[in-house]
């Protein structure tokens, strides 16, 4: 009697396998037969009950017609897969023409940054990186920064809050987190690792907490270059910057320093290049004047040589800091900061 009810479940589990076409119906077919609750699984459960010679000679039936089932179901399934895939049967139209394949685009500030990199390697500079989450102690006091200095202020940085009580403890042996408002942080982690003499370029994103205009963003880009030695000048600190300049923009560039002030460098200069435009003659572009301001530079402040490291007036070196969007908006005629950073296709697609 259940040898009879075994083979009447493979007769008809194999007619409905082979009369099956899509995934789901032969799913469902497998569930009803070989499933936890399938017919053919539910007489493998009543052979217990069966004596010794009959449990024997229906289980090997039972276990003959479940790997039958098995490989009627393997072979339905590879017979759907090819048929899916079956070149004869599909009709293609191959005066269609193929289907344009996009391809990425540099961003002008990426663009801009890999061809600073490329003239300054050039140079025999290093390019030096660094964290974006800095301490207070880099990212100020060992830039000569004091306590009250008002780029500390809430409104000119981004301060992070603590995490855990271990952050904490880190943050009171090196100052609170913040976003770094300047790539100046790099020259001293550089210099804290490396001794003189050395000249490097830090390029990368800062962060200020001010409002955006046409010409300010919360979130930009710069690039420091920082060169020391045992008597390296304002000469010295000069011809670099001509060089780069006129190589950037393929044309002979003067440099103008004016004295200025800032903590870090000691003399300090504002650093102004011969309007790219009118190539210093006067023009809208540089107000009539033949210049256009582009940064700050000057000689390193002996206090950030000591904050990191080297003894007091042994070394002498130059450092500047200028931003990448500023320059790649003198280089394409960009009238607006933010541009770079508004996600706008047409805009990044004309570089």
């Amino acid at each position: 009697m259940l040898k009879q009810q075994i083979l009447q479940i493979k007769t008809s589990a194999i007619s409905k396998i082979e009369a099956t076409e899509n995934d789901s119906d032969l799913f469902n077919v497998e569930k009803k037969y070989l499933g936890k609750k399938g017919e053919l699984t539910a007489i493998l459960k009543q052979l217990k009950d069966l004596s010794g010679e009959e449990r024997k000679s229906a289980g090997i039936l039972a276990n003959v017609t479940k790997n039958e089932i098995i490989e009627a179901l393997k072979s339905k399934k590879a017979e759907m897969q090819r048929g899916r895939f079956d070149f004869q049967k599909e009709k293609i139209d191959v005066t269609i023409p193929g289907k344009k394949i996009k391809h990425g685009h540099l961003h002008p500030i990426t663009i801009v940054q890999k061809e600073i990199e490329d003239i300054f390697t050039a140079l025999g500079f290093e390019i030096a990186d660094g964290p974006e989450v800095e301490t207070e102690f880099y990212n100020f006091d060992a830039l000569n920064m004091p306590k009250n200095h008002p780029a500390r202020d809430a409104w000119d940085t981004f301060w992070l809050k603590p995490t855990n009580n271990r952050q904490q403890k880190t943050n009171n042996r090196s100052g609170k987190l913040l976003l770094r408002t300047h790539t100046s942080p790099v020259q001293v982690r550089y210099m804290q690792k490396n001794k003189p003499p050395f000249r490097i370029i830090a390029p990368g994103k800062c962060f200020r907490n001010e409002a955006t205009d046409s010409t300010h963003e919360h979130t930009f880009y710069q690039f420091e270059a920082l060169m020391v030695g045992d008597a390296i000048n304002v000469g010295n600190f000069k011809y670099i910057g001509e060089q780069f300049f006129s190589r950037f923009f393929q044309k002979d560039i003067r440099i103008r320093l004016r004295p200025s002030f800032f903590p870090f460098t000691e003399p300090s200069f504002e650093f102004d290049i011969s309007c790219t435009v009118c190539g210093g003659q006067g023009c809208r572009s540089c107000k009539n004047t033949g210049w256009l301001e582009v940064g700050g530079a000057g000689m390193v402040n002996q206090n950030v040589f000591v904050a990191s490291g080297y003894p007091r007036n042994i070394y002498q070196g130059f450092a500047w800091g200028f931003g990448l969007e500023r320059l790649a908006m003198m280089k394409y005629k960009i009238d607006e900061i933010r541009l770079f950073h508004g996600g706008d296709l047409r805009f990044i697609r004309q570089f």
